[in-house]
């Protein structure tokens, strides 16, 4: 078995870690920071796309165990790199009230999509 399905599951099980405990701080630590600055929502959605792309990534690894893909291994990457973007930015965002960084969050929803894509085709196609 090669070892990017390994990886992708090591990965996905940290983030479910680091999505529980994110989750978790924002509504007992941090909710009254949050009310105040009126970025409820905005974590919400942050985590939100960090715990289902997580499982995207889970999936991925499962996937990649039984249909090796580089179609497959590449929207893991994409997930991966679309929580850093998506989730990430809008953490920021929250942090710093810094709106331009709102400008960031769209590239990773677009890598999101892009994933999800590339994971069809890949688990539709017939291996070479």
């Amino acid at each position: 078995m090669p070892k990017y399905p390994q990886r992708f599951l090591v990965i996905g099980s940290i983030l479910g870690a680091l999505s529980v405990g994110i989750g978790a701080f924002g509504a007992h630590g941090l909710h009254d920071f949050l009310e105040e600055a009126g970025r409820i929502t905005t974590f919400k959605t942050a985590v939100n796309y960090l715990w289902y792309h997580t499982f995207a990534i889970l999936l991925v690894g499962l996937l990649s165990t039984h249909k090796p893909s580089k179609l497959i291994r590449v929207a893991g990457y994409l997930f991966l790199i679309g929580i850093v973007l998506f989730s990430g930015s809008l953490f920021l965002l929250i942090k710093t009230n810094n709106p331009s960084l709102g400008a960031v969050t769209p590239f990773g929803g677009l890598l999101f999509i892009a994933g999800w894509v590339l994971l069809a085709i890949g688990v539709t196609r017939k291996p070479s």
